[in-house]
């Protein structure tokens, strides 16, 4: 049965879903899933003493920065949203 209560509840329930995006802050990134700093370092960012990464920035500055394709860092960091909700 179509309500439009039912459907815009699920809507908004959808789009207000936490996800990483390449306009968050690496630090936001970092409090969002306490194994984003691992899929960070998996790309070789921040992850020694040379290459850190500053938490200021955007996760699209940082992938720009160092020449990481800034969809596939976010798609990697969104699953670790997907495999928590397994």
């Amino acid at each position: 049965m179509y309500t439009k209560k039912k459907d815009a509840i699920e809507i908004m329930t959808e789009s207000t879903q936490t996800k990483f995006y390449k306009e968050m802050t690496v630090g936001e990134a970092m409090a969002l899933h306490p194994e984003a700093g691992i899929v960070f370092s998996s790309y070789h960012l921040g992850g020694c003493s040379h290459c850190s990464i500053n938490e200021l920035e955007t996760v699209e500055q940082v992938c720009m920065g160092y020449g990481v394709e800034v969809d596939v860092l976010v798609d990697s960091l969104n699953n670790l949203l997907e495999d928590s909700n397994d």
